[in-house]
């Protein structure tokens, strides 16, 4: 997109990653992982405790953005038409007008999504893949800055509904947060008692990124430079977690299925944005290590085997990045 310079972008994106980091204390790689979604044009869920800022995360961006925010708390009794609007009957004109619902935000977090029927999963799958809403007869565009967080808490699991794999793989990135180190909670506890006091300076319009802006970085990280032999290892790695892939011979009795190609599209997106955030034109190996885990682990089924030995996504991932030699 013309008019903005790159220089210019990437400064504009650092600033907004030191002052996500300064409001959302202990949670680095959530940070990071939100401004890859935010560039790569994706989605993300997010696994954590509860209390673990990721509500405060997305909000936190939605703050630094031009752009609205929207929490929906998902529930076993919510209906499609809370997420996604619904058309309301007009008695005084004689005629249906579509309700928008809390779906036609740029930033939507999902709170607890696998809570939540299969009816309303369908629906925002719709939304997350399509960028679109169906309602009767009538198809809606959703914004073209859209980004959905949804995250999962693993603690409880009774009354929730599994995500289904499809919808799995529609998430660019699936982000497990642990808690903070003690020196990060000293700085929680300042950081609340700052809050309590209306510590907060309003933020300037000068100040928030604009759609045009977030627009353009995207375009810019699709410029990132990626050489033949890197991409020629990204595919491998994704291949690796096929049975029919050489590399993938050893890990065989761990994997049921690998990832799609939507995979490897998203770890070529998600590299080329860790590059430029790192103010790079072009990807190296480490781009791709960096976020393979993150990329990969929601798109592997493990075998009942590996699940009965308590292996987890994750490690068969590492031993992807551990089979497949880097260029």
């Amino acid at each position: 997109m013309e008019g903005f310079e790159p220089a210019s972008l990437q400064s504009r994106f650092s600033q907004l990653r030191e002052g996500l980091a300064a409001d959302v204390v202990g949670q680095p790689a959530l940070v990071h992982r939100l401004l890859l979604a935010l560039l790569a044009d994706g989605h993300l869920l997010v696994e954590g405790a509860p209390g673990l800022a990721k509500t405060t995360a997305i909000k936190e961006l939605a703050s630094r953005l031009e752009a609205d925010f929207q929490r929906i708390q998902f529930t076993p009794d919510l209906l499609p038409a809370d997420l996604t609007g619904t058309d309301v009957f007009r008695p005084q004109e004689g005629r249906f007008e579509f309700q928008q619902g809390p779906v036609f935000h740029n930033l939507l977090l999902a709170d607890e999504v696998n809570r939540a029927p299969a009816k309303v999963q369908s629906a925002l799958l719709e939304a997350m893949g399509e960028r679109q809403v169906s309602v009767g007869r009538t198809t809606y565009p959703l914004p073209e800055l859209f980004l959905v967080m949804a995250p999962q808490n693993p603690i409880e699991q009774e009354g929730t509904y599994p995500l289904p794999e499809a919808q799995l793989d529609r998430f660019l990135l699936h982000v497990c947060i642990d808690y903070p180190d003690a020196d990060a909670e000293v700085r929680i506890l300042e950081l609340a008692r700052r809050r309590a006091r209306g510590g907060e300076r309003p933020r300037q319009a000068a100040e928030l990124l604009s759609t045009q802006e977030v627009l353009a970085a995207r375009a810019a990280v699709l410029d990132v430079h990626l050489a033949p032999q890197v991409e020629q290892y990204l595919v491998e790695l994704v291949q690796a977690s096929r049975k029919r892939s050489r590399y993938g011979q050893a890990l065989h009795p761990l994997i049921a299925f690998g990832a799609s190609p939507r995979g490897s599209i998203a770890l070529d997106r998600c590299a080329r944005a860790n590059a430029w955030l790192d103010g790079r034109d072009f990807v190296t190996p480490d781009d791709v290590q960096s976020v393979a885990i993150d990329v990969l682990q929601h798109r592997i089924l493990l075998s009942y085997e590996a699940e009965a030995e308590g292996t987890r996504p994750a490690e068969v991932v590492r031993r992807l990045l551990q089979a497949v030699p880097a260029p």
